[in-house]
């Protein structure tokens, strides 16, 4: 292990918008972000796969009255984000060490208002389906976490993994889709993200890729068991 992977863990371990495993606030965390993290009453928002951070952080500037958490498992990654959130003093950005398959042990039911999947591995072969953070295992572990009403956004330049999760999605009844375009950046919501994009987009982008973009929600379950 390099140098620089140590330091970027052991600065890690110092600084506060990370919640990591060695930390005691790691196991406390559960329903208990805004009182224990963010010292706030803010939305939540949480995007998966995070990786160097730049999206997280990126939101969190343009939006300072929500609360923007980050999740990835590589460290070196997020200390970048970590490290830029707490230069630019944003109160409003936190990082969760952990894997993906484990989210639910650290939210709480209803805990989540917007859910990011962006730009995640498409895991093309049939056998590694339930690796996808779009497939039905991982959805119905989201579905809980994500408050009434509350949005999942999923983008990708992977045309593949776009139609498998758009016909996911629409076959699933619990689910609503509220818009889904095939080019991003030729849609009228272009501009609904400010510009902020990941790494992964600007290189797709710059190759000529047409990013893929669908929003939706999970339908409130009525107490006859209906759906709304």
């Amino acid at each position: 292990m390099g140098r620089n992977k140590l330091q970027r863990f052991k600065e890690n371990q110092e600084n506060s918008n990370v919640v990591q495993d060695g930390k005691e606030i790691f196991d406390k965390i559960k329903g208990q972000w805004n009182k224990l993290q963010f010292k706030n009453e803010h939305p939540i928002v949480v995007e998966l796969a995070c990786g160097r951070g730049e999206f997280t952080v990126g939101l969190a500037r343009q939006f300072p009255e929500k609360n923007f958490i980050g999740v990835d498992i590589k460290g070196a990654r997020i200390w970048k984000g970590s490290t830029i959130a707490i230069a630019e003093q944003l109160h409003n950005v936190a990082f969760l060490r952990t894997q993906i398959q484990i989210l639910d042990r650290f939210f709480e039911e209803g805990e989540i208002s917007e859910l990011w999947i962006t730009f995640p591995d498409p895991f093309p072969r049939d056998g590694d389906e339930k690796r996808r953070l779009t497939s039905p295992r991982f959805l119905e572990m989201y579905k809980p976490l994500i408050k009434k009403d509350g949005i999942v956004h999923f983008k990708t330049d992977n045309t593949g993994l776009f139609d498998y999760t758009l016909d996911l999605v629409k076959q699933r009844e619990d689910c609503k889709i509220v818009l889904h375009t095939y080019d991003f950046y030729a849609s009228p919501w272009k501009d609904e993200h400010l510009g902020i994009q990941t790494k992964y987009e600007r290189l797709f982008s710059e190759k000529g890729e047409k990013i893929k973009y669908l929003k939706f929600r999970f339908k409130p379950i009525e107490k006859d068991g209906d759906q709304k």
